[in-house]
């Protein structure tokens, strides 16, 4: 039996002076039972050196298993993913921001469920566990506990953070959706329509979180908070069948 493949999606907008720092991390990990991976770059039209850098990367890193892509407009994060996702080959999708926020030593965590043949789809929560989270944002961690609380009240779900970077799908299962969000929507979206297949088996896994400030590029504001409510009740009342 062959090796089974991960396929992890990086969006990237604007990360060209550190990008390298996760690509290195990724490469650090030791994935369990000899799994294969492909690093799916996704550049939103930066305007920065991003493109540059990640190619930089790649020549000297030969074997990093990096497949760079670009968008010619800048369409947002979920537009990016859409185009990772649909391009991945690997027999798990996994969800990994450019920016430091997230640690790649924990995909074989996420991954174990999978493995086991116990899950299909694997959510990284920032809010459980004892493992490192850096104290930031009171604001934002009520809003997130908040989107989370409305998305489960719709999709009947106990997740305690649905708006988590970090979630691992069954390629089949991630590329059977037809996804519609192309910015800070995403996370509702996948997770209401996650929750509307028959048997669907989600775990949830405690993470490390490292977040950053807004001087260190964090990109999130209030106003995708509102978006993200706004999908909530869009992909579980209104458009059920979207």
């Amino acid at each position: 039996m062959e090796p089974r493949k991960l396929s992890i999606v990086i969006p990237a907008y604007n990360e060209g002076a550190t990008i390298h720092h996760i690509l290195n991390k990724i490469g650090e990990v030791t994935l369990p039972q000899d799994m294969t991976r492909e690093l799916i770059i996704v550049n939103d039209c930066s305007s920065d050196d991003t493109v540059e850098a990640v190619e930089r990367y790649m020549s000297e890193n030969p074997d990093s298993g990096i497949v760079l892509y670009s968008h010619e407009v800048n369409k947002g994060k979920g537009a990016a993913l859409h185009t990772g996702i649909a391009k991945a080959t690997g027999d798990f999708v996994l969800i990994q921001d450019a920016d430091l926020e997230y640690d790649p030593q924990e995909y074989p965590d996420l991954l174990k469920p999978l493995l086991m043949d116990v899950a299909d789809v694997v959510y990284g929560s920032r809010f459980m566990g004892g493992n490192p989270h850096r104290i930031l944002f009171f604001w934002h961690t009520i809003g997130n506990k908040f989107l989370t609380l409305a998305s489960n009240m719709f999709t009947n779900l106990n997740l305690t953070d649905m708006e988590t970077c970090y979630k691992v799908f069954r390629r089949e299962i991630i590329q059977g959706l037809r996804l519609k969000e192309n910015r800070f929507g995403f996370e509702p979206e996948v997770t209401a329509k996650i929750s509307r297949i028959p048997k669907m088996r989600i775990y949830e896994i405690g993470i490390s979180y490292y977040g950053r400030t807004y001087e260190e590029g964090k990109k999130i504001g209030w106003r995708d908070g509102f978006r993200a409510l706004y999908c909530i009740l869009k992909y579980n009342l209104w458009s059920k069948r979207s």
